[in-house]
């Protein structure tokens, strides 16, 4: 049984439409998908609509916070946010807020460099996306490649995007334990995704993962792409100590990225935890999956 807990479609930053991204997941031998796109749910019905036999789906989300570093500091975390309400008031609210704060980011990112001589537009790189849609990063990266600036979004992200690079721009996320309340009152629970994947800038102290776990904080993705060996030790350690739900998830954006989708997996037990916290919306089944 194959279950992979963190994937994006086109609806954010992946390549994969949901439909696609559904369909690849069988098509790989997976059991269980979530789909969790960067601060919006707009991907859910079509998912639901084209769940293939066997497979089952996690609604969520993953959502972008500020938090202490634990250093004086503060760091970007994001929350992997599942079976909530997608129309919870407060809900619904914030992801409009934080939409419209990656499109505004993108734009400043993109004009910096168009400035600099760099062949991208700003208003069609925004044009090319959907309205509304939770705009980002990798957009910018594509923008790159396809302009023959870069080979790939991974080498974007390691020369410009980076969040150390000259054209970063900073944006105003949901506090981490704002977002954690939030999402517990919506009847959902939250995994803190690649805690300790340090290459992507600065990251938390455990003793501020302690923190979230006060604050509500159900689990702790452990096994990740970008998590070495000794990293995963570590956090299935501090998951085990603090009594955390220890979740493994691809984080699969299809063609941006080279991780195949199952590549790190989570345990049925681990689902079954997360599941049983929850009263939102419900894992979705097809017709011939037989767990409940």
């Amino acid at each position: 049984m194959v279950i992979d807990l963190h994937t994006h479609s086109s609806v954010s930053d992946g390549t994969d439409t949901p439909t696609e991204l559904v369909t690849t997941a069988a098509e790989a031998g997976l059991s269980v998908v979530a789909l969790t796109d960067h601060d919006t749910t707009a991907g859910w019905v079509e998912a639901a609509a084209a769940l293939p036999d066997g497979l089952s789906l996690v609604r969520g989300a993953e959502l972008s916070c500020e938090s202490p570093n634990g250093r004086g500091g503060t760091a970007t975390v994001h929350l992997l946010a599942y079976l909530f309400d997608p129309d919870a008031p407060a809900i619904v609210a914030e992801q409009s807020r934080l939409r419209a704060e990656r499109r505004t980011r993108l734009h400043k990112m993109a004009k910096r460099m168009a400035a600099d001589g760099y062949p991208v537009d700003a208003d069609e790189l925004l044009a090319s996306l959907p309205a509304d849609s939770p705009a980002g990063r990798p957009h910018l990266a594509m923008a790159l490649v396809k302009a023959g600036v870069v080979s790939s979004v991974d080498e974007a992200f390691a020369v410009f995007l980076n969040s150390r690079g000259r054209f970063m721009v900073s944006r105003r996320d949901t506090p981490v334990h704002t977002a954690i309340q939030m999402i517990a009152d919506a009847g959902g629970v939250t995994v803190l995704a690649h805690a300790f994947a340090h290459h992507r800038g600065p990251t938390v102290t455990a003793d501020v993962i302690k923190e979230m776990t006060a604050a509500g904080l159900t689990g702790l993705e452990v096994d990740h792409p970008d998590h070495d060996p000794a990293t995963r030790a570590e956090l299935a350690e501090l998951a085990e100590d603090l009594r955390l739900v220890r979740t493994g998830s691809s984080d699969y954006h299809g063609t941006n990225k080279t991780i195949r989708i199952g590549q790190e997996s989570t345990t049925p037990e681990a689902l079954d935890e997360l599941v049983s916290r929850t009263s939102g919306v419900p894992v979705l089944h097809s017709k011939v999956t037989s767990s409940g």
